[in-house]
């Protein structure tokens, strides 16, 4: 028996139909459209509006149409994975819900959460999990509902976010020189000031005083996270680059983390990658905090070759952030 090692072999994704564009946003507080697209480069975000529904029916969108491109036996899969800021409940897990809702007979589920680095960090345990041979077919789905914790009052935050869903099948394979080759993630603590949100934790639980105060939101200091954001995806690909002895000219795609393009030019330009190999689509989809890596794999799909390095790379609350690489595993749309 060969060395075990994991590989992605479909993407699947889902956005909500409802379009809130520059435009709209402009008339709900002081802003305009010039602005957003120069400060943040956002367009417009889709936004999940019908009552009742929350982040795992996103996410059960998304990884019912991976199983439906994957052709993927549903009692085959061993773990739902699901991370999330906006889980639908405390307890129990969004992730649980969405098992349920598939009907998978044969898997467990959990959540995670590390805010924007949620995916990538969750998708690096589904490999470690598939490494160990615990498991074979692993559903791993980056989700938020990112509406449902923006104040709409506030012109600083509330043009960032929007909402959606991405889902990967992470799977085992004997065959060599695919899949994933490497991870470097760090945590530093320092993050707490100047990104969080104050009310409905155990320090400060929901009570009149947090919802009269709006503390159910983003807070956010923009200037210390984009300063943080920069330096930590910069180095941290600079990292993996050097850890595997790539040059610039090696690495066919970097995929980051979709928060702001003035962040994600920033990037490039601080490891000396052009714009040409960054995946881009935050323009449509605005912050969707853990769904945009696996989103913008999702838009991007079509255009990933089999042997394609990749490097993923994400900053989040925490502060949070890290890059992973990967050869891709397959040509296109599956």
């Amino acid at each position: 028996m060969g060395k075990i090692n994991a590989i992605i072999t479909g993407v699947g994704g889902y956005v909500p139909e409802y379009i809130l564009n520059n435009e709209e946003l402009s008339r709900m507080v002081d802003t305009t459209d010039e602005w957003i697209t120069t400060r943040v480069g956002i367009k417009e975000r889709h936004i999940l509006t019908e009552e009742g529904l929350g982040t795992s029916y996103m996410a059960r969108k998304a990884a019912k149409q991976l199983i439906q491109k994957t052709g993927v036996d549903p009692d085959t899969i061993d773990a739902v994975l699901l991370a999330t800021t906006t889980p639908d409940y405390k307890f129990p897990s969004t992730a649980s819900i969405v098992l349920g809702k598939l009907g998978l007979k044969n898997a467990f589920a959990m959540d995670t959460s590390a805010a924007c680095a949620g995916f990538m960090y969750t998708l690096d345990l589904a490999v470690s999990m598939i490494k160990c041979g615990r498991c074979k077919k692993i559903i791993v789905i980056g989700a938020d509902k990112m509406s449902s914790v923006t104040d709409y009052t506030d012109r600083q935050t509330c043009v960032l976010f929007g909402d959606g869903a991405g889902a990967v099948l992470v799977e085992a394979t004997e065959e060599e020189g695919i899949g994933a080759q490497d991870a470097f993630f760090r945590t530093d603590g320092k993050g707490l000031p100047f990104l969080h949100m104050k009310g409905g934790g155990s320090v400060c639980p929901p009570s009149r005083f947090t919802v009269d105060h709006r503390l159910h939101y983003v807070y956010q200091e923009g200037r210390t996270v984009f300063r943080y954001a920069v330096t930590s995806m910069g180095d941290d690909v600079a990292e993996i680059l050097k850890r595997n002895g790539l040059t610039n000219e090696d690495v066919d795609w970097v995929i980051p983390h979709e928060a702001n393009y003035r962040i994600i030019e920033a990037v490039a330009k601080r490891v000396n990658l052009p714009m040409e190999k960054i995946v881009v689509n935050i323009e449509h989809y605005g912050n969707t905090s853990a769904a945009t890596i696996p989103l913008a794999m999702w838009d991007h799909e079509a255009n990933l070759k089999k042997g394609d390095n990749i490097v993923f790379t994400a900053f989040g609350a925490g502060f949070a952030h890290g890059a992973s690489y990967f050869k891709w595993a397959y040509d296109g749309h599956k």
